[in-house]
């Protein structure tokens, strides 16, 4: 496409985007479980109004726009609230998931080598259900990743004694993720905390999924392990804001137990020709409309609100396992928050997935063991019961289909 010499009027691209949207995924209409969550219009229209509000600021300038500066230290304390960050901790806000790993990974890197260790090629030492942004921030910073296999009790949790025999003095981290993304399970972060006080290493929780959502479901009764700062061990954790803290994308929180272990994460350079600038993420220009919809929904929800949010998913999720039991799956481990995997005993997942995803359900797949996988909305507690239809009119698709297969087969040798 080349640039029109003359404009075109809004109206008219109006019409072209959402035409161009025609064949996106149907989010809006519960069909959708990955990339979106969806806690309801309200909930989306202070999004967009709060974004909007600061969307031409920029939260590189904390003196320019002090009301962004003070609005992301109002997020940051709310989150370490939550997460029962000591007195001291800190942390700030990045534009996601990836970022926040990436500035934890920088941040340990950096207080190893103050320290005089990781001497040669720094490494991290995690489960192999961590989430593929370690590799990502990794391979940008010349670390290598050690992925050791997970339980294999069917519990898909971090085999914390192999991880530990897996470090050395070149080790900069360990990780454990509350939950992880392929199965849902929070690793056992109490181990891994005492493991990394025993041995002194710096404990990474990632809480990307979980961060905004594991504290209400233990508000609500759900036997959520210990998994944030009120462990020792825990020296940072990465939770997404626009994840199950329903704020606008891109909206994450990378947090610290103290300022001493912060310090490392900030870029400041003054050699140059321009002004002196100071950095706390790896980003430059920081989209004040991210900070203020983040802040915005946290206040407009509440510890009440999102209670009752939260709730709805895990009341939603528990339906789902009820559902997909009754139609022959496993479901994967012990999931507690809004992620969940099954595998069928009979049939391939994977087959499965196509018959659901021509059906008009976009969800997500699991590799290691090829599983269905679902990450919950509130919303969807209005669609579930016609997604579980729809999965059992697939799995009788699959099984007719394999019968047919196997008439051929037989016919052919016959």
């Amino acid at each position: 496409m080349k640039m029109l010499e003359q404009g075109r009027p809004w109206e008219d691209i109006q019409k072209d985007m959402q035409a161009r949207g025609a064949s996106d995924a149907k989010w809006r209409d519960g069909r959708t479980a990955v990339y979106v969550f969806n806690a309801g219009e309200e909930i989306a229209a202070i999004q967009k109004e709060a974004y909007a509000a600061f969307m031409s600021e920029n939260g590189l300038g904390p003196l320019a726009f002090p009301s962004l500066a003070q609005m992301e230290k109002d997020v940051v304390s709310m989150g370490l609230g939550l997460l029962h960050g000591p007195d001291g901790s800190t942390g700030a806000m990045t534009s996601g998931g990836t970022d926040s790993i990436t500035m934890a990974i920088k941040t340990a890197r950096d207080y190893a080598r103050s320290n005089g260790r990781a001497r040669e090629r720094a490494n991290v030492v995690l489960p192999f259900s961590a989430h593929l942004a370690f590799d990502k921030a990794a391979h940008l910073m010349d670390v290598e990743i050690r992925r050791i296999p997970v339980k294999t009790d069917g519990t898909y949790e971090a085999d914390v004694p192999a991880m530990i025999a897996a470090c050395d003095s070149d080790t900069i981290m360990i990780v454990g993720s509350a939950p992880n993304f392929p199965h849902g399970i929070i690793d056992p972060i109490e181990a891994l905390s005492e493991a990394a006080v025993e041995k002194d290493l710096w404990l990474h929780v990632d809480a990307c999924v979980g961060g905004y959502f594991a504290p209400f479901a233990r508000m609500n009764g759900v036997p959520v392990p210990a998994f944030d700062f009120e462990l020792p061990g825990v020296h940072s954790m990465s939770a997404d804001l626009h994840k199950y803290g329903y704020a606008a994308k891109g909206a994450s929180t990378v947090l610290f137990r103290s300022e001493a272990l912060f310090a490392h994460m900030p870029f400041d350079m003054n050699q140059w020709s321009g002004a002196p600038m100071k950095t706390p993420t790896l980003a430059g220009t920081r989209p004040g409309g991210a900070i203020s919809a983040a802040w915005a929904i946290m206040n407009h929800l509440g510890v009440d609100g999102y209670k009752r949010l939260q709730g709805d998913v895990c009341a939603t999720r528990e339906r789902v396992e009820e559902g997909v039991k009754r139609l022959g799956f496993e479901v994967l481990g012990n999931p507690m928050l809004g992620l969940i995997a099954f595998r069928h005993r009979k049939h391939h997942a994977f087959a499965i997935y196509g018959e659901i995803y021509r059906r008009g359900w976009f969800t997500s797949v699991t590799k290691e063991p090829p599983s269905l996988h679902l990450m919950l909305s509130p919303k969807h507690a209005d669609f579930i019961d016609e997604y579980l239809e729809d999965l059992e009119a697939s799995v009788k698709a699959v099984a007719a289909a394999e019968d047919e297969e196997k008439l051929k087969v037989d016919a052919r040798y016959s």
